[in-house]
């Protein structure tokens, strides 16, 4: 079977679990999926540019993904004057000093020679810079924090429309790998994947604890949307007359009574569906303009050098090609990605909620998909981010009906029936691991494997 033979069947087949899902649960159901998928999809790409194209193993992708949520706060909440009015002064000499700090480290640095001298002057520099700091910011944090706590007790953000944190949100994040790829780029592959879970962990622990900033584990809720809400939708005329007529048929044949009951109730569902529409087209927009940059990316020039270093690192390099500038390139071109997935979550959700971010959970969901799609393969990515996702979020329900389906002949009193109910929920690790073997022994280079493309 040829490739463009196996995308078809991979994207057919996902089209019909999703029919399946809206036919037999509900489709707001299927479009809550479907708008996960999307999103997931282009975590996935992110991932996939990172260990497809450069073979660099970043397990720090939930890190970035905060940080493209927490941008989506700081773009488009209000900013609490009064916290802004309390904390200002000092917040400001902090960053000063800080910044100051970090400018003198890295003079002393590069500019005074290795040994005794130069490692006393850093050391003091950053041990009096941070007391400097910290002098300040404890001062402003408290005073922020006080203010409202219960309602408010951070700064806010620029009240802005929440679709511009999305761009925001990948230079970030951009900025950040930036920085974390100029340390730990240098480290061998297993250490840079230690390195890499443990700064996910720090940027996680901050968001939580940095109350000032994010609200912590207070979270941050009512964030505005980019679609409209489903109240307005169901008193606005124009929407009443849509659905009214689009069940025209069936409202026909009920009487007065029952024909009123039935359109409200046909507008409280054609609501939730259209929202999820709108999301739908927000979202599969940025996912085929980002699947777009990276096919065309992939089968560039510079697509061909990231496989070759990725593939003999020795050879690359004695081909005067420069290994760690082009990974740092690659590491922060796919956390920029990852970054947009992030604020795109949060945009979804209408809140943000840094203890939902765990990175040994999902960062290997993420993972997976990458790996069941085809590794190197930007439609396998997206692929995998469809066939994982509908099978983590389906495995629940699935395993409750073989529950109940492989134990209906037991009494309800039956000890091992009434344990394998409660175990029901256990099944989504089954399907994952059985998703992931067969794939693995039947596809070992996932559903839509690599392309190497020849060139005479």
């Amino acid at each position: 079977m040829s490739s463009v033979q196996k995308t078809w069947l991979a994207f057919s087949v996902i089209g019909l679990l999703l029919l399946s899902i809206g036919f037999g649960q509900s489709w707001s159901v299927a479009l809550g999926i479907f708008n996960m998928c999307l999103i997931s999809s282009i975590v996935a790409l992110g991932i996939n540019i990172q260990w497809g194209y450069a073979g660099i193993a970043n397990v720090g992708i939930m890190g970035f993904a905060a940080v493209g949520g927490m941008t989506a706060v700081l773009v488009s909440e209000q900013p609490v004057t009064a916290a802004w009015e309390a904390g200002w002064g000092n917040l400001l000499l902090a960053v000063l000093f800080f910044s100051i700090t970090v400018t003198l480290a890295i003079l002393c640095y590069r500019r005074m020679a290795a040994g005794r001298h130069r490692t006393i002057a850093l050391s003091a520099t950053i041990i009096i810079g941070l007391f400097l700091t910290r002098y300040f910011l404890d001062p402003a944090v408290a005073s922020i924090e006080a203010i409202e706590p219960a309602k408010t007790g951070f700064l806010g953000g620029f009240g802005l429309p929440i679709l511009f944190s999305w761009i925001i949100g990948g230079i970030v994040a951009a900025g950040i790998a930036w920085v974390i790829g100029k340390i730990a780029l240098g480290l061998r592959a297993d250490y840079l994947t230690i390195a890499t879970l443990g700064i996910s962990e720090i940027i996680i622990a901050l968001l939580k604890n940095e109350d000032w900033l994010t609200r912590g584990v207070k979270n941050v809720t009512g964030l505005p949307r980019p679609v409209p809400y489903e109240v307005n939708l169901q008193t606005s005329e124009w929407f009443i007359d849509l659905i009214s007529g689009w069940h025209s048929g069936y409202l026909s044949t009920l009487s007065t009574l029952d024909r009123q009951g039935a359109l409200k109730q046909f507008v409280i569902e054609g609501s939730s569906i259209f929202v999820k529409l709108c999301y739908t087209g927000l979202f599969a927009t940025v996912l085929i303009f980002i699947l777009i940059l990276c096919m065309r990316a992939l089968d560039s020039p510079w697509g061909r050098m990231m496989r070759a270093i990725r593939d003999n690192e020795v050879a690359a390099s004695a081909m005067g090609k420069n290994i760690t500038r082009r990974h740092l390139q690659i590491f922060i071109i796919g956390s920029a990605i990852v970054g947009i997935a992030g604020a795109m979550i949060t945009t979804l959700d209408g809140q943000f909620t840094p203890t939902s971010y765990r990175p040994i959970r999902f960062t290997f969901l993420f993972l997976v998909m990458v790996i069941v799609g085809g590794s190197g393969n930007n439609l396998g990515a997206v692929v995998g981010g469809f066939i994982i996702w509908i099978f983590w979020i389906e495995a629940e329900p699935v395993g409750v009906w073989l529950m109940h389906f492989g134990t209906a002949w037991m009494d309800d009193s039956n000890a091992l029936k009434i344990h394998l109910l409660d175990s029901a929920q256990h099944m989504r690790l089954f399907f994952m691991g059985l998703v992931l073997l067969l794939i693995l022994r039947f596809s070992p280079g996932g559903i839509l494997p690599e392309v190497i493309k020849k060139r005479s």
